[in-house]
């Protein structure tokens, strides 16, 4: 079903400069990243960009000291592997101080105030990271803290990992305008609502290909549909896997999300015709089209082990990107670049 069917066009490889022909990233300081939503199209770029520097620094063996004297609250409610990591490794090897703070070790809405809560760690915290259910919660810690707070997953939102799946697709294939990024699967689940959200904002042309009953909620897409047309790119959904011809990526997650594991036996007979195996890929007829997935993945569910295991996968990129990444978006928002 096409939103917008405008033909996308190009996309400009870097923001507008500043004065001295560079994105003044002192606009960035403070802020808070809770959905993309919140950022303009050349801000995200700025932060590609800042992203790929970090990377060729950090196989330069260059990690400096630029979060020295800094603490990070890492906030879990949900099992993490690549945004624990990413975040903890990135600040840390930059002589930052990050912990590790699960519902078992604070009050986190419990016995005090979730508002309490986040007054009192941003007195003692430069920055705090949720990662949990209720989008309303990481949108408290950011009212009240007074701190820059990350978003590292909720229900809604899940913004750290599509600025890597960005830059992993820029990186397989080169600039992101009118590039097609096909997500196949659940397209209500907080990856596909990201996604919808950063490709409309880069220009991206972006396709969500699954079952009526799992279309995204028309809501964001009323949302997301002028700022694709105003960047060039598109979004479409549909339940045929046919319109993943011409697919520039094609990206899927695991069919059951945390705290959902109820609803696997419905999730699996919904979304078995839409597995990604490498007769869906042959749809996009493409030899060059890539394969994503935001991990962890259920081989022989959404993905079949010869896709995911194969040379068109760039899972592992992706994973990578999470650091590089999120060590950007830190740098800005911390000031310390």
């Amino acid at each position: 079903m096409p939103v917008n069917g405008e033909a996308p066009g190009g996309l400009e490889k870097k923001p507008p400069p500043g004065d001295d022909g560079v994105m003044d990233f002192q606009d960035f300081k403070g802020r808070s990243l809770l959905t993309w939503l919140d950022y303009k199209p050349e801000e995200i770029r700025a932060l590609l960009d800042l992203s790929r520097r970090v990377k060729e620094e950090s196989r330069r063996g260059g990690a400096g000291r630029r979060f020295a004297g800094k603490t990070l609250a890492l906030l879990f409610e949900k099992r993490s592997t690549r945004t624990r990591c990413a975040f903890e490794t990135a600040f840390g090897e930059e002589g930052g101080h990050p912990v590790f703070l699960s519902p078992a070790d604070i009050q986190l809405g419990a016995k005090e105030s979730l508002e309490d809560t986040a007054r009192v760690l941003g007195r003692m915290f430069t920055a705090i990271q949720f990662r949990g259910f209720k989008q309303s919660t990481v949108e408290t810690l950011a009212a009240y803290s007074g701190a820059p707070v990350y978003n590292g997953l909720t229900d809604s939102f899940h913004p750290t990992q599509v600025l890597a799946d960005m830059m992993t697709l820029e990186e397989a294939g080169g600039p992101l305008g009118g590039k097609k990024l096909c997500f196949v699967g659940d397209g209500r689940n907080n990856v596909a609502r990201s996604l919808m959200v950063i490709c409309s904002k880069l220009g991206a042309r972006f396709t969500v290909i699954t079952p009526g009953e799992l279309s995204p909620d028309r809501g964001l897409i009323e949302t997301c549909a002028p700022l694709a047309a105003a960047s060039g790119g598109d979004i479409r959904v549909t339940s045929d896997t046919a319109e993943a011809a011409g697919a520039d990526a094609v990206y899927t997650d695991v069919w059951t999300s945390m705290g959902e594991e109820d609803k696997r036996a419905e999730r699996e007979k919904l979304l078995r015709p839409y597995q990604v195996n490498s007769a869906l890929m042959a749809k996009t007829g493409r030899a060059d089209a890539i394969f994503l997935h935001c991990l962890p993945a259920v081989r022989g569910e959404e993905v079949s082990a010869g896709v995911i295991d194969g040379p068109l996968s760039r899972v592992w990129d992706q994973a990578e990107n999470r650091k590089h990444t999120i060590k950007a978006i830190m740098l800005a928002t911390l000031g310390c670049l």
